[in-house]
């Protein structure tokens, strides 16, 4: 039994500003246009401060792919990454958006992409542009998390600590709060990993440290860390799919980013390693 006096339920409103019934302006929709419009101030930042090759026309065209990238990763990766049966059975379901559904281990692939094709078509070195954008993708996840507390998904584990939330959506439709248990608000323990602090550890690196001086040691950086504060929320929050040799989800595909990050720090390191030998060699 639950003491609603000890919990706070969490009771919020996905829509912002209704229209016509539940179709309307939705946190989680706003979050995505905050996120692409902060990105977009950040490289103009950037440009500005003589940190970017990136000028105000090529950023214009570099955050509309990214958006591209973000918005079809996050969906075909929430399709394939976890509700592969599902599409199976109903195919069109992938394109009813409306009813939720991203993958930020689909939106990393987007992002890549979206990365290729942008330093292909302005002729940018590849590992330039990710230490570049990945700064601006911690207010992105930041924001995305809110939205998911907001509406009341991707909730936490049961738990008995002072300020677990009860989440209405975790249990069966009708079921008494009295009856539904509290859970951590995960969301916004990744909201604070993910968002928060990636996003003040990738600031420090750009601005204050010489790590654009090492192509891809910074996005590499970014993956291991993103990786790592991954499986630690992951560690709260309910699996939202089924176990993958006894990890979930959210874990195993972090292993991978993981493993990328890794391999990216290493090339990065030994790359800019033999560039210096041979700039003393005279090569």
């Amino acid at each position: 039994m639950v003491n609603h006096s000890q919990y706070w339920v969490n009771q919020l409103d996905p829509v912002m500003i209704h229209i016509h019934g539940n179709f309307g302006i939705r946190y989680y929709g706003l979050a995505y246009l905050l996120a692409f419009a902060i990105g977009f101030l950040l490289l103009r930042w950037y440009y500005r401060a003589g940190r970017s090759p990136l000028d105000p026309k090529q950023i214009e065209t570099a955050i509309f792919a990214l958006v591209l990238g973000v918005m079809l990763g996050g969906r075909l990766g929430d399709v394939i990454l976890y509700d592969w049966a599902d599409f199976l059975s109903d195919p069109w379901m992938v394109f009813r958006i409306w009813d939720g559904g991203m993958a930020s281990h689909g939106g990393f692939v987007g992002v890549a992409l979206a990365l290729a094709w942008i330093s292909y078509t302005f002729k940018l070195s590849f590992l330039r542009l990710s230490d570049l954008l990945c700064t601006i993708v911690p207010p992105g996840l930041l924001l995305g998390r809110i939205a998911n507390f907001i509406n009341g998904e991707l909730w936490g584990k049961v738990t008995a600590v002072p300020w677990a939330v009860i989440f209405p959506r975790s249990a069966p439709p009708n079921t008494p709060f009295a009856l539904i248990a509290a859970r951590h608000p995960s969301q916004l323990y990744e909201a604070a990993l993910e968002g928060a602090a990636l996003l003040v550890y990738t600031q420090w690196r750009f601005w204050r440290t010489d790590a654009q001086n090492i192509p891809g040691r910074l996005s590499g950086e970014f993956l291991v860390l993103y990786a790592v504060v991954r499986i630690i929320g992951e560690q709260f929050r309910e699996p939202d799919a089924g176990l993958i040799l006894g990890m979930s989800r959210g874990i195993f595909y972090s292993i991978f980013l993981l493993v990328t990050g890794v391999i990216v720090i290493f090339y990065a390191s030994r790359h800019h390693g033999q560039t210096s030998q041979g700039i003393l060699h005279g090569n």
